[in-house]
């Protein structure tokens, strides 16, 4: 075991299981990440340095191994190709907003009560199927190469890593991918936006269904999370307060918004996390990829990416579907795939306000 100390009392510990941790909240984030950078005009390299940055930062902060993961609702739509990329990040900033008033004001404590709890899963419902049609479009691409990253999953599910599948995949996108442009060379990531930013309609319906996620997964179920794992007591609204600053600081630079997440919380303490040492060794991973990253995304197979967001739809949707109303969850989901995430969260609100009722 070697010991870090950063001062203000907060100190390192990195074992062994905290390395392996670090892979755990990576689960989630790096195949959203490359999706995102393949089908936008965001840059991989950008997205990788915000994460490194936080990572760090909220680890120093919380003294535990928090999660920060990518805001998933906003990332589906942008990925789907329902958001530009000046919505996405503006849906990112007003979020970011909303999350630090709500935060500093006590308010969420206040809320959360009226947001049903198979709303919020409803809308992972809906993330999920559109993630999954996304992907299934991008496989249908190119189906021989398609078919191998299936195969990959399958052996990988077989052999008792689920939760690892995605990275393994993503992984093997990556591999292909630099036999294609050959030996990467470092480039400093760009600090700057590139894009106008543009508060539509669109807009701020993606940040109400984000944030019905948020209220739910990153701030509440984290919170808990962090009292049962840790044995922590972090309110939702702490947790809001620091998403918030997150992404009024990040997102201007050309990161992604970004959210605490408890699926994150639990794959480091799955894959042996007990402190914030992982979050320290996961900045410096994501820091090194960030600038060896530039040359990946223009030649990363598009049919294995897709292959990966199904395999990401696949555990968000097992997420969703964790509910005693799980066909509420269900017809929320399939009201936001064939509407918005923004038209689900409200109709789902009234809907569990009403059945409450009667």
């Amino acid at each position: 075991m070697t010991e870090v100390a950063l001062g203000n009392d907060t100190r390192f510990e990195l074992t062994a299981s905290d390395v392996t941790g670090a892979v755990g909240d990576s689960i989630t984030v790096l195949p959203i990440v490359v999706a995102v950078a393949a089908l936008t005009d965001l840059h991989l390299p950008t997205l990788l340095l915000g994460f490194a940055v936080f990572q760090i930062v909220w680890g120093v902060h919380y003294d535990l191994p928090i999660s920060v993961e990518p805001m998933k609702a906003l990332a589906a739509l942008v990925i789907a190709g329902s958001l530009t990329t000046g919505e996405f990040v503006t849906a990112g900033a007003v979020a970011g907003v909303v999350l630090l008033a709500v935060g500093r004001t006590g308010t969420l404590s206040r809320i959360t009560p009226y947001v049903g709890e198979p709303v919020v899963r409803g809308i992972q419902v809906a993330v999920a199927l559109m993630l999954a049609r996304t992907g299934v479009e991008l496989g249908a691409g190119n189906p021989t190469v398609a078919l191998v990253a299936v195969l990959i999953t399958g052996v990988v599910v077989a052999l008792g890593y689920r939760r690892a599948s995605a990275l393994v995949v993503l992984a093997f996108g990556v591999v292909l991918a630099e036999l294609s442009v050959g030996v990467p060379s470092p480039r400093l990531p760009q600090l700057a936006l590139g894009f106008s930013p543009a508060l539509t309609e669109t807009t701020l319906s993606a940040t109400l269904g984000q944030l019905a996620m948020t209220v739910g997964n990153a701030a509440v179920a984290t919170s808990l999370l962090l009292a049962d794992l840790f044995d922590a007591d972090v309110a939702p609204d702490e947790l809001a307060t620091s998403m918030g600053v997150m992404n009024l600081l990040a997102v201007p630079f050309g990161a992604m918004p970004m959210c605490h997440g408890s699926g994150g919380v639990a794959g480091k303490y799955a894959f042996g996390a007990r402190n914030a040492g992982a979050n320290l060794v996961l900045g410096i991973m994501y820091a090194l990829a960030a600038i060896f990253a530039a040359s990946v995304v223009a030649a990363f197979p598009l049919s294995v990416l897709g292959v990966v967001l199904v395999v990401v739809a696949f555990s968000l949707a097992r997420s969703g579907l964790d509910t005693t109303n799980r066909w509420f969850a269900v017809g929320v989901g399939l009201l936001g795939l064939l509407t918005n995430v923004g038209i689900a969260f409200v109709v789902g609100v009234g809907a569990w306000w009403v059945r409450n009722k009667l």
